[in-house]
């Protein structure tokens, strides 16, 4: 409604409310994932009560506690074994990227990023889980880890997770780069720069990558004499070293930025940070400064890790739903702060993002499940 004052007309309050959010996590989940449910219960009221468990970081033995409007534990948990693994890879893409392709242009040129995040499993691991626990470095007092794989564009205002796998033994990483090199064609979107972590310093990644001529940067592995050797220097350049192992080889482009510590980090003199390049022809520092963009998926993770449902299951299925859950509400966050928090200006948009804050996107999410899913207000006693 418009409002007038002295035969002025105002502008109509504009208002982003609790239940647009809500709608936005939920439709790809309905458009997407195939969870046949009969009876009164429906799928839509099990995906309230799963993204009510990520809001809350609850658990599905905590959530039925904690509202009088969810389906009762031993449902939720028969629901949800109805999911199959190889149908949510499938789609995983199309869930995340529903409402976000909106926000990107085809053809257009991205950064991407690719890298591993690691939930802790405290569990046993028997036949049913041994194909995704993966053995790590001792993380929050276990070394045994459900890990996942995600591709992720690191140009700002952009920060999409485009899609997510759940690791497996036995598969390289080649096959990863493959399906995420794929999904960025599919998607018609044009490679800028891939950047890539430590762990993917292998021949083969880089015999895949130069085959196919994808431009990428990956930061050196300091191990060798002739590689110590080519890190040691005052001054930024470029160099060469040819990577080989027991069935091929590989000449690599290293760009080496020089940068002076000045006390960072308790450390003067010079430090050589040293990146496999391919596919550009960048300064040093250039490739230096890029590469730092890559962190941003480190902050993308931290933000998931705040709406990660609590499980203790072994069932790798339901850990990989509940990854895609936390995941798709932070690139939904991304989508209504573009859609109604970007500056009208000339030049780039500029997002206005302390207007609307992670935190309280999921504020507006929980405020919703309370009235929706009636939380408790009294407790029966025994006694």
């Amino acid at each position: 409604m418009v409002s007038k004052s002295h035969n002025v007309a105002c502008n109509p309050r504009m208002e982003l409310r609790s239940k647009e959010c809500i709608d936005n996590v939920l439709q790809p989940l309905i458009d997407h994932i195939n969870l046949p449910i009969n009876g009164s219960l429906t799928s839509k009221d099990l995906y309230h009560t799963i993204i009510s468990m990520a809001v809350d970081k609850n658990s599905v033995h905590s959530i039925s506690k904690r509202y009088q409007n969810v389906p009762c534990e031993t449902s939720i948990r028969y629901h949800l074994k109805k999911l199959n693994i190889n149908e949510l890879i499938e789609s995983n893409e199309k869930i995340l990227m529903q409402m976000a392709i909106q926000n990107l242009k085809p053809n257009k040129e991205y950064e991407f990023a690719i890298d591993y995040t690691n939930d802790p499993y405290y569990g046993k691991i028997n036949t049913s889980n041994d194909k995704y626990v993966i053995r790590g470095q001792a993380k929050k007092s276990t070394n045994s880890f459900y890990s996942y794989i995600s591709l992720y564009i690191i140009n700002k205002n952009e920060r999409f997770t485009i899609a997510v796998l759940p690791v497996e033994k036995g598969k390289s990483k080649v096959e990863y780069l493959e399906y995420f090199i794929d999904q960025i064609k599919i998607l018609d979107f044009g490679i800028k720069i891939i950047c890539l972590d430590r762990e993917f310093y292998t021949v083969d990644v880089f015999d895949h990558l130069q085959k196919y001529n994808i431009p990428h940067i990956v930061p050196v592995v300091k191990k060798g004499y002739k590689i110590k050797k080519i890190l040691t220097g005052n001054k930024s350049r470029m160099d060469t070293y040819t990577m080989k192992n027991s069935n091929k080889k590989v000449d690599l482009d290293i760009a080496i930025d020089v940068k002076y510590m000045r006390g960072k980090r308790g450390k003067n003199g010079c430090e050589n940070l040293g990146f496999v390049v391919h596919g550009i022809k960048w300064s040093p520092r250039k490739v230096s400064s890029t590469y730092r963009r890559r962190f941003a998926i480190e902050s993308s993770y931290r933000m998931r890790n705040q709406v990660k449902p609590k499980t203790s299951s072994k069932n790798a299925t339901i850990r990989y739903f509940y990854a895609l859950i936390s995941f798709l509400l932070k690139n939904i966050w991304l989508c209504l702060q573009r859609k109604h928090f970007t500056i009208v200006k000339a030049g780039p948009p500029t997002v206005n993002e302390d207007l609307f804050r992670f935190d309280v996107f999921i504020l507006l999410i929980e405020e919703w499940v309370r009235r929706k899913l009636i939380i408790r207000r009294v407790v029966g006693c025994i006694r």
